[in-house]
């Protein structure tokens, strides 16, 4: 059985260990808190993924899973050691290195369209982060690779619908949304990423590149909430614009909303991430909105119930 470490449990990390359990392979899935879906292939451990007992636990991997999601308000802190010691362990192991990527690193473009072939750009401080990371894999001589996903859609997703649609259909009260609602926007199916990361990650073809994870075509926020709603049965839910001072003007109190202001640009131009390079080359399909969004909506369900 092959041996493959996956650091992160959420539903990236999750959906990749349950992947890879399934056709057979064991798996440890590194956590700070020991957490992770239950299988007899899934060995959990608790255990600090920037120290130096990763490389102890990725012995004998063959790949080695960056699933992780360190708190948004400390990305600068946190994700370069953690980055660190998964490339130190990764050498140990002489494991592949596969890196849950996203789009910050090229900034915000021109016509708001990003393909495989688009340069690192990005000035903000969470962009240059993902920029130095991918850099930093690369000139390790570890075989990287990192799959690059677009805003997230599925049980468990954090992103703009997560934190302003959902709440706003469930009060029934009006979305104020930070950014344009009506331009097109890409979403990534968090299963899409998870198989993508899968398949790049054992084969060599993909190795040193970043590719684009296969994602249903763009779709506004505003037609993304009335298809939600049609699968809930919810009330249509009302969307307004916030206007852009006040996220800033939050910011300066705010950490949350500091960080989020920086990242604002996605929801003020088009926002588009061109996949055709991955679908060609591997075979690879994006599953049909209507699955992400079907999924997302059971997670909510479940999560209202719990706090019942």
């Amino acid at each position: 059985m092959a041996q493959h470490v996956v650091v992160g449990s959420g539903p990236i990390g999750t959906t990749v260990a349950q992947l890879l359990a399934e056709r057979g392979d064991s798996v440890r899935m590194v956590t700070r808190s020991g957490s992770g879906p239950a299988h007899p292939l899934i060995e959990r451990v608790a255990a600090d993924a920037s120290t130096d007992r990763l490389t102890a636990l990725t012995a004998g991997a063959e790949v080695l899973y960056n699933c992780a999601n360190p708190r948004y308000t400390e990305w600068e802190k946190l994700w370069i050691p953690m980055n660190d010691a998964m490339i130190t362990a990764a050498k140990a192991a002489g494991a592949v290195y596969a890196i849950t990527g996203n789009l910050y690193g090229y900034g915000p473009q021109p016509d708001g369209r990003m393909t495989e072939h688009t340069p690192p750009a990005a000035t903000g401080r969470k962009g240059r982060v993902r920029i130095r990371m991918w850099r930093d894999a690369l000139a390790s001589g570890v075989p990287t690779v990192e799959a690059r996903g677009s805003e997230y859609l599925g049980g468990g997703a954090n992103g703009v619908f997560s934190a302003v649609i959902l709440p706003a259909v469930r009060s029934g009260r009006t979305a104020w949304m930070p950014g344009d609602p009506d331009l097109p926007h890409t979403f990534t199916y968090t299963g899409d990423m998870a198989r993508a990361l899968v398949r790049l990650a054992r084969d060599e073809r993909a190795h040193g590149h970043a590719w684009h994870v296969p994602s249903a075509e763009p779709v506004t926020v505003r037609e993304l909430a009335r298809r939600y709603c049609e699968v809930t049965g919810d009330a249509p839910v009302t969307l307004r614009r916030l206007p852009r001072f006040v996220m800033r003007a939050a910011g300066l109190v705010v950490p949350m909303a500091r960080e989020l202001a920086e990242m604002d640009y996605q929801f003020y131009r088009p926002f588009v991430m061109d996949s055709d390079l991955t679908q060609r080359t591997f075979g690879l399909r994006p599953t049909p909105l209507e699955v992400g969004i079907r999924e997302t909506a059971q997670a909510a369900e479940a999560t209202a119930a719990r706090r019942m």
